[in-house]
């Protein structure tokens, strides 16, 4: 058939066929309609069936048949994007696991444990928050993830969050210098055997068999060769990690260029064969598309969401229960959510902007807002964030603070000014007090030297009267 298909003239055929029945009426290429019953229909109990029953029977539409789920959704480790506000909202629209975002090892070490009974939050607190988790809604699905450098410091860091986080991952991906200069993160790919010793000391300390019992993992990035990519997963799983991710990007790679997907096959099987659950990141859309990858790569685990998650967090809804959610519905639920854990402003704030559209009015309103009270108005709907502590952004605060400085400063200077001025009258005033004493006594000492003088006296009395002296008669008295 496929040959006869190729001929001229079949294909001529076929097309002129084709023509012949485009020029025929609905009536004829329709499907036949029986007329409805009586006391049915549009004109019902007439009898009859309405001139145009074909065109007003409604088509019949299947319902989607639904995907197949060929492994887990989870949200990827982000900076800022991943705090506990976004992790909440992810696991209500369906996210498997969530991953926080990198916190350095050392930075918790020496914080105190705060719990929050309001909202059932646990702050770690040192010079200020380091880090929040809700166990109450998030522990059995929450991977801590942590940047390190030490086997030491990590094991002491995975010891002080160990009672609210369910596994604890190593960041050996993340290119950022804050994070690589320190040796973390991408720069552990340089030092294998640093990032070994780091795992095999987790496992060992806090893994599945120790009575922390936690699952340790680990995310890496590709490295120059499909063959060291696979070596190095290899060495990896040798260590007694429960989890492992590939980004399919080199270190160097950013976002906007494409993930490389040569060695994701590989990884996953070498994974499989050692019993570890295997991850892939990158380019990963939503749950529709996450599965599509997890089947065709044969991946025993799942896949990661970052930059679609990050835009909106309803990615995690397969297409078949209705798919992402609109905007203006995710920022209103993830507002809610944020008031309800006391997310930080300026958080809420920049992950708000990444979920609005850049060219809509909301973006730009929201982008002036500086509280909670700000976006609620914005979005209208009730502000549930307690007034005492809706204080702004950090920016706003620091503006503020900075603000009130100037003021008590200027307060400090117009009181030494006044203090001044104050010093400086007082001080013109007992210099002319001190004046008038002097002058008072020079009169009353030239008073008392013409009384004890006689010709002295005679002088002034002759130079007092209005009477005319010859300066003869006034030199002969002297």
């Amino acid at each position: 058939m496929n040959r006869l298909l190729k001929l001229p003239s079949v294909r001529q055929a076929l097309r002129l066929h084709c023509y012949a029945y485009s020029t025929m009426t609905d009536h004829a290429i329709a499907p036949p309609v029986p007329p409805p019953e009586p006391g049915t229909g549009i004109n019902a109990g007439t009898g009859t069936a309405p001139a145009d029953s074909i065109s007003a029977v409604a088509p019949t539409t299947t319902s989607p048949v639904p995907a197949k789920k060929y492994g887990k959704v989870v949200l990827a480790p982000m900076v800022r994007s991943g705090q506990l506000a976004t992790r909440l909202l992810s696991l209500k629209y369906g996210a498997d696991i969530v991953w926080g975002p990198e916190t350095i090892d050392k930075s918790l070490i020496g914080c105190e444990r705060v719990e929050n009974p309001v909202t059932g939050c646990v702050d770690y607190m040192r010079t200020g928050l380091i880090f929040r988790a809700c166990p109450s809604r998030e522990k059995s699905k929450f991977i801590f993830q942590m940047g390190t450098a030490a086997p030491d410091t990590a094991v002491a860091a995975a010891k002080i969050v160990a009672q609210d986080v369910s596994g604890i991952d190593v960041n050996s991906g993340c290119p950022k210098p804050f994070s690589t200069h320190a040796g973390m993160g991408a720069a552990l790919l340089k030092d294998i055997p640093r990032l070994l010793s780091i795992l095999n000391a987790l496992v060992a300390e806090v893994g599945l068999s120790t009575p922390y019992a936690l699952p340790i993992s680990v995310k890496i990035r590709l490295l120059p060769t499909v063959e060291e990519t696979h070596a190095l997963v290899t060495s990896l799983c040798k260590t007694g990690i429960s989890k492992l991710t590939l980004h399919c990007r080199t270190p160097p790679m950013r976002p906007r260029e494409r993930a490389i997907r040569d060695a994701l096959a590989g990884a996953a099987a070498i994974c499989k064969e050692a019993g570890v659950e295997f991850f892939v990141n990158g380019d990963i859309k939503g749950w529709d598309d996450a599965q599509e990858v997890i089947k065709e790569y044969n991946i025993d685990g799942g896949a990661m969401i970052a930059i679609a998650a990050e835009s909106n967090p309803s990615c995690f809804i397969p297409n078949h229960l209705g798919g992402p959610k609109p905007w203006r519905e995710v920022v209103t639920e993830y507002v809610r959510i944020a008031m309800s854990v006391e997310n930080p402003i300026s958080n809420t704030k920049f992950c708000l902007l990444n979920m609005v559209p850049g060219k809509n009015e909301m973006h730009k309103i929201l982008s002036r807002a500086k509280t909670y009270r700000d976006i609620c108005k914005a979005l209208e709907i009730e502000c549930t964030f307690p007034e005492e502590l809706d204080l702004g952004t950090l920016k706003t605060q620091r503006v503020r603070a900075q603000e009130e400085k100037e003021a008590v400063l200027q307060a400090e200077r117009d009181e030494r000014q006044k203090k001044l001025a104050e010093f400086k009258r007082k001080k013109a005033g007992e210099k002319e007090e001190s004046n008038k004493r002097i002058k008072m006594d020079e009169d009353s000492g030239e008073r008392s030297n013409v009384n004890n003088n006689p010709v002295g006296a005679a002088v002034a009395e002759l130079a007092a009267t209005d009477i005319l002296v010859p300066a003869e008669a006034v030199r002969a008295v002297v």
